[in-house]
């Protein structure tokens, strides 16, 4: 195997035996073929779109798959190989239906789009098809940067088609990007164009998910969310997917079952809609990657709508169910029906049979300024700013992981100057928002938007100030950006502000492996990537 798209990815070059994430060797060569599959598919419906042809069944599949390869998702090797299965089936029907729309199939070639092996045969395929097959060092940059873009996009359309918001525009590009990548006639330079065209099509899903979620469930609102315990039987929630905790709510109304968020289902309390059920108590725990210890605690059962799931501890692993696109050999599986509706009874009679949650801390902590709730308090920042009691804003959005080195966040945070507000989305928040970092006139210094998705909420929020304040760029703004990553997503997140026009973001704990010395050389001086140092010297950098 080889696999680096994560930010712990093994040696900070790339994990060979097995991943840092607990994925196989056998597991991470299936995903790539997969991945190599889907390809070929795009081949295809891109020829297709030619000739008028456009699939619903077949764009939800592609990105419901590209999805399923995310880090911390899926673990199964046979979920993998049913996938693989599937996917050589879905090619040939594609072709066969392009090829009678008029679309000329018989000029696609490439092994991707033509090969054929039995399910024997397909963990030696697989060995074929994986990074490394891309000799050029910046060409396989550039490739997976795109690929890993491709995947976070994957995330968020799939949030939001779960919802019922769709754009046949976004699976356009999805999958003339994902056919792009085996292109050998593509340069350096069309493939730049084509990262930073990624970024455009980001910035829509995530617009998309932005309407999907807030259309169902209102616009965010600021909300004291409880982080302790009651002493009933419960559930705790984990991962992105909305539309599962609205349906878990409802099916355990008046069942004497309470429901606790974990991880990124935090921003879930901000929505009005889901203020109506009084069983949805509050959030247990932290990030994603504590989640060995707090799910041993909570005594309930989990349930992992989407990534990030560490491989569990045999201790609880009974008590863990997945859904969507998550998998692991030996979990029990919640499958949804044609109507796309899930019975969750298993998951809530097994509540009934466990104690309540172990209280691990106490209290509140506040969220809920997404770009809505913000714009309603625009006049106050803006004479904050204008008055100088507010001097800089810095967003500090991204992922958490487990590497010691992200305790830099927390310094960070706890060292930044008292006239200054952190804007965040994601698990980061979970390095600085129990600090109690106080408040600036009213506006608390940790302004929580909600899930990585939700960094859109912050670009827009930075636009509408440069309208306000009547600006040329964006970048005049006294804004930082100090962003911590860890997988797909945060990749498309960054892909989007580049696109957008931001520059000077800084990245961290580690710039990703999958850049070049050339393409991180390309993103420095064309956006200003930078990495991080120490606190202290990066607090002088930002602070000038």
């Amino acid at each position: 195997m080889f696999c680096y798209q994560c930010q712990e990815t093994a040696k900070g070059q790339g994990c060979t035996l097995r991943g840092v994430c607990g994925k196989s060797a056998d597991v991470a060569n299936l995903q790539d073929l997969l991945i190599y599959v889907l390809k070929g598919i795009s081949m295809y419906t891109t020829e297709g779109r030619k000739v008028g042809y456009e699939s619903k069944e077949v764009n939800e599949f592609i990105m419901e798959n590209m999805f399923s390869t995310i880090t911390n998702a899926n673990f199964d090797r046979n979920d993998f190989i049913h996938r693989i299965e599937r996917a050589l089936e879905v090619r040939e029907n594609v072709k066969k239906a392009v090829a009678e729309a008029g679309g000329k199939v018989e000029k696609i070639t490439h092994d991707a789009a033509i090969f054929t092996v039995s399910k024997e045969e397909f963990d030696k395929k697989a060995e074929t098809v994986g990074i490394l097959t891309t000799e050029n060092e910046d060409i396989r940059s550039l490739r997976e940067l795109i690929t890993y873009g491709l995947k976070g996009m994957s995330a968020y359309g799939k949030h939001a088609i779960n919802l019922g918001y769709d754009k046949n525009e976004i699976h356009a590009f999805l999958q003339k990007a994902l056919a792009a990548t085996l292109d050998d006639h593509l340069t350096i330079d069309d493939l730049v164009a084509l990262t930073l065209e990624t970024g455009k099509y980001g910035v829509d899903v995530m617009a998309l998910l932005d309407e999907a979620n807030t259309s169902s469930y209102g616009h965010p609102e600021i909300t004291k969310v409880n982080i302790g315990v009651r002493n009933n039987p419960a559930i705790l929630i984990s991962g992105h997917d909305l539309k599962d905790l609205e349906q878990l709510l409802e099916q355990t109304k008046d069942t004497g079952v309470d429901v606790y968020t974990h991880g990124e289902m935090l921003p879930a309390h901000y929505y009005p809609a889901f203020k109506k059920y009084e069983h949805f108590v509050g959030n247990y725990g932290n990030a994603w990657w504590k989640q060995n210890e707090e799910f041993e605690k909570f005594n309930g059962p989990i349930l992992m709508t989407t990534n990030c799931l560490v491989p569990p501890k045999e201790s609880y692993k009974d008590r863990v169910y997945v859904t969507g696109s998550v998998g692991f050999e030996g979990i029990q599986y919640i499958s949804a029906g044609k109507d796309g509706k899930k019975d969750f009874s298993a998951i809530i009679e097994h509540a009934k049979r466990c104690p309540a949650p172990v209280e691990i801390e106490k209290g509140e902590i506040i969220g809920g300024f997404a770009h809505n709730t913000v714009f309603s308090l625009a006049d106050k920042i803006v004479d904050a700013v204008k008055s100088g009691v507010i001097k800089r804003f810095f967003v500090m959005a991204g992922c958490d992981g487990r590497m010691k080195s992200r305790d830099y966040y927390t310094e960070f945070a706890k060292s930044l100057p008292e006239d200054t507000v952190i804007l965040t989305a994601g698990c980061a928040k979970y390095r600085y928002n129990k600090l109690d970092l106080g408040d600036i006139g009213g506006i608390p210094r940790v302004l929580d938007a909600g899930q990585c998705n939700d960094s859109y909420s912050l670009a827009v929020i930075a636009l509408k100030l440069k309208e306000i304040f009547e600006l040329n760029d964006v970048n005049e703004l006294p804004i930082s950006y100090n962003i911590a990553w860890y997988e797909q997503k945060a990749v498309i997140v960054l892909l989007a502000l580049l696109y957008l026009g931001v520059k000077n973001i800084h990245l961290g704990p580690t710039l990703p492996a999958f850049l070049s010395p050339n393409v991180a050389k390309v993103l420095v001086e064309q956006f200003g990537i930078g990495g991080i140092t120490n606190v202290e010297d990066d607090l002088k950098m930002f602070l000038g």
